[in-house]
């Protein structure tokens, strides 16, 4: 089973989308600084993951939630502050 996953910074509320098979372990990782692209925004904090049988179907989701379009799809997920 693959996640595809949203979450959030709590330093600029910037939103990261990714893909993964272990969701605890891949937030983690986010959280430990391991993650280059996410290094300078921590902590984060997980808010919305899909599941899917293939790689394929969640590359494919994991794209179209990182387009420009899908952002605001994402920001009516976010938790009220």
């Amino acid at each position: 089973m693959y996640k595809v996953y949203a979450i959030l910074s709590s330093v600029d509320k910037r939103i990261y989308v990714g893909l993964t098979k272990n969701i605890e372990k891949r937030v983690k990782e986010h959280n430990q600084g391991t993650t280059k692209s996410t290094k300078g925004y921590r902590p984060w904090t997980l808010f919305y993951t899909e599941d899917f049988n293939t790689l394929q179907d969640a590359r494919k989701r994991e794209i179209y939630l990182k387009s420009g379009c899908c952002k605001e799809f994402l920001k009516e997920k976010l938790p009220p502050i």
